[in-house]
């Protein structure tokens, strides 16, 4: 997918594509996920996809990258995978990266098969919003889990994330 915005600064052009996990970006992944160690845990295991600044030159020829969404398998990986991070660089957020991103997953989860795509968040605002206008339904909570999880407290808006919403969709 190749599409035309306009940027923080002049227009570009962007790209999604797969990325192998390895090159994964931390400025990015950190953004969705402030554990290292819980994404060093579900990182090697997943699948992912770039944004990408073509426009923007970079030694590697793929052009900066600006977003970055990454799905992890639950159980066997055939019927349910699970959104664990997605993050698209500040600078480039509400240009229809995020939901670029989320459509590729959506669309390579549904050609291997899979019939569930599950989501957590924290978030009561503008995430819960964006997933829920994708077709996200709240399917759960899980109390406690940022309090359980996460070493250091999340606050959002002024407000201490303690319990994880759990949004499903289904393919």
């Amino acid at each position: 997918m190749t599409s035309t915005l306009t940027g923080p600064s002049t227009p570009a052009s962007w790209n999604i594509t797969t990325m192998n996990p390895a090159e994964a970006p931390w400025h990015l992944l950190l953004l969705a996920d402030p554990s290292r160690e819980r994404i060093k845990r579900y990182l090697p295991h997943s699948t992912c996809f770039a944004a990408r600044q073509t426009a923007q030159f970079t030694p590697s020829g793929l052009g900066a990258l600006i977003g970055v969404c990454v799905l992890t398998p639950e159980g066997d990986g055939q019927h349910k995978w699970e959104l664990i991070n997605m993050a698209v660089s500040t600078a480039w957020q509400r240009n229809g990266i995020g939901s670029a991103l989320l459509h590729r997953a959506i669309r390579d989860m549904r050609q291997r098969g899979v019939r569930q795509l599950e989501v957590g968040t924290g978030s009561f605002g503008d995430q819960l919003l964006f997933y829920q206008r994708i077709g996200f339904r709240v399917t759960d909570i899980e109390r406690d889990f940022f309090l359980q999880n996460y070493t250091t407290p999340l606050w959002e808006r002024g407000v201490q994330h303690k319990d994880m919403l759990k949004l499903t969709l289904d393919l």
